[in-house]
């Protein structure tokens, strides 16, 4: 009986396969190995770019006006802008006070800053704590303003937009936002504001994240490979061709103006930060980006932060794109070849294809073809391109290039949650609008300090079984196996340390587990 059920199952493979899967995933090869080769293109060109600017030294002050800024006898302190500091922050018990000692010590003229606490917690005893912290500065004669309202509308962008609407912000020229995790140095505002006060077109300066936790487990490892290429080439190439970049949300500052200009801050997506960019950008301002200066932050080290933070990082731009790639094209302002960039480069090969082409094709089409012999993926498409998009990635973190094999598995791990928070976003289904506030440990898992380790496994093993890396780990499992038995492409080295890369995400075996 079981071998006639074994026989039918197999004929009914056999008749399946030659009319329906066999085109099915020949032309889903094609499709992913065009993907492929768009983000081996960009990432060649931006290597090149990187190049040149490394060649040419075109340094930002260089390419824009600098000069510091200088007291001056006779105007005194009013030489200099008024800036105004914002700090948003929910329910930041274990980083509050780094960011708000950090912005309040900033080196700028006591009576040309106003430090902005915008605290949205729900939980009033870390209210009563950010308050006192505030008062404690204020009575050292710093010009801080604790600043709360009655709901959360807008999340992050709605704090921003009300903090706005303050009646003191109208003397400001220049604004500096900070989540509440980051630290400035000093100099933040001297090596930032000039670019400013010397160049009336630019509407932004960002500065690159620094990040104190990277060594905290292998998953901030990764995420550090991941960030410093995207600071050290997505941002330095953007700022150097078409000034044009993705505002990071945090360690930047604005002339508010060109917020105003562009029409505020708005929660219509994920990512309030992106949007104003790209609006201000279509109204003819211009970004610099500052590699050199770094601003200590953050990274998530917990497997659960850092999911909902990719869900909201790759759903938002997805989102963000269906809604404006209209107005991007009608747009008068800009040059063809800018919004060329903002839309193919920017977002559609950046924002959407890499993160389709990662899953579908190296998680799903590239295993499948291991039962189907008669489609063959080149070698040129299976191995070559994804290894030489790999190295010029990893070059952004000399001292991680000995774990870039754990970088490509977790990469394609994470490449799950991209691809269908990317779905999300261009379908506008039911999760698009998810804003879940990244969760900052600060000191807490600090063993250097202490030399204590707070933290064991949790108890509730059902909060740690992700089922949908389980089913993908799974899948990669068989396509291996049989690849092993009878396939002869090779791929079930690769496979198995896929799924088993899956199955470690699948308990929830990544990153910092804190007990609770």
């Amino acid at each position: 009986m079981g071998m006639e059920i074994t026989g039918q199952l197999g004929l009914i493979w056999e008749q399946t396969r030659a009319p329906l899967l066999v085109p099915v995933l020949k032309v889903m090869v094609v499709l992913c190995l065009a993907m492929s080769l768009m983000l081996f293109i960009e990432r060649v060109y931006m290597g090149i770019v990187i190049a040149f600017v490394k060649l040419l030294g075109r340094k930002p002050d260089k390419m824009y006006k600098w000069e510091p800024m200088k007291d001056d006898v006779e105007l005194g302190n009013s030489g200099y802008p008024m800036v105004l500091v914002q700090i948003p922050m929910y329910n930041e018990k274990e980083v509050y006070q780094l960011s708000i000692g950090a912005a309040c010590g900033l080196s700028w003229p006591a009576d040309r800053i106003i430090i902005q606490v915008l605290d949205d917690s729900t939980d009033p005893a870390i209210k009563t704590l950010v308050q006192l912290e505030c008062q404690r500065w204020a009575s050292k004669g710093v010009n801080i303003k604790y600043e709360i309202r009655d709901n959360r509308n807008g999340y992050k962008a709605g704090a921003l937009k009300e903090g706005m609407k303050h009646s003191y912000v109208k003397q400001c020229d220049h604004v500096a936002i900070f989540d509440a995790d980051f630290q400035p140095q000093p100099d933040f505002l001297n090596r930032t504001i000039p670019f400013l006060v010397n160049n009336p077109e630019l509407g932004l300066v960002q500065a690159r994240w620094n990040f104190v936790n990277s060594d905290e487990c292998l998953m901030t490892r990764m995420q550090e490979m991941s960030l410093d290429y995207h600071f050290i080439v997505e941002q330095e190439v953007g700022s150097s061709t078409y000034a044009f970049f993705g505002f990071n949300g945090t360690a930047g500052v604005w002339r508010i103006s060109a917020i105003n200009e562009a029409g505020g801050w708005k929660d219509r997506t994920t990512v309030e930060d992106m949007d104003l960019a790209v609006r201000a950008s279509l109204k003819g301002w211009k970004f610099v980006y500052v590699g050199d200066q770094k601003v200590k932050n953050e990274l998530p080290s917990t497997f659960k932060a850092y999911r909902f933070q990719q869900h909201r990082w790759s759903c938002g731009p997805a989102n963000l794109f269906k809604k404006m790639v209209t107005e991007i094209m009608r747009n008068k302002r800009v040059s063809l070849w800018k919004k060329l960039y903002v839309i193919y480069s920017f977002f559609f090969v950046r924002k959407i294809v890499a993160h389709i082409v990662t899953f579908v094709f190296y998680c799903v089409v590239l295993p499948a073809t291991v039962f189907v012999p008669e489609v063959q993926v080149p070698k040129w498409g299976a191995v070559y391109i994804p290894s030489i998009i790999t190295l010029l990635n990893a070059v952004g973190t000399p001292r991680s290039l000995h774990l870039v094999l754990f970088w490509i598995l977790f990469e394609n791990v994470m490449s799950l949650h991209r691809t269908k928070a990317t779905f999300i976003g261009l379908l506008e289904a039911g999760r698009v609008n998810e804003w879940v506030v990244t969760e900052k440990l600060g000191d807490a898992l600090k063993t250097k300090s202490d030399g204590k380790a707070p933290r064991k496994p949790r108890i509730r093993i059902g909060e740690r079984i992700h089922l949908l890396e389980l089913g993908v780990g799974a899948y990669l499992l068989v396509c291996g196996c049989y690849d092993l038995a009878m396939g002869k492409n090779g791929y079930f080295i690769f496979l198995f340390l896929q799924s088993i890369a899956f199955f470690v995400a699948a308990v929830g075996y990544v990153g910092t587990i804190v007990s609770t």
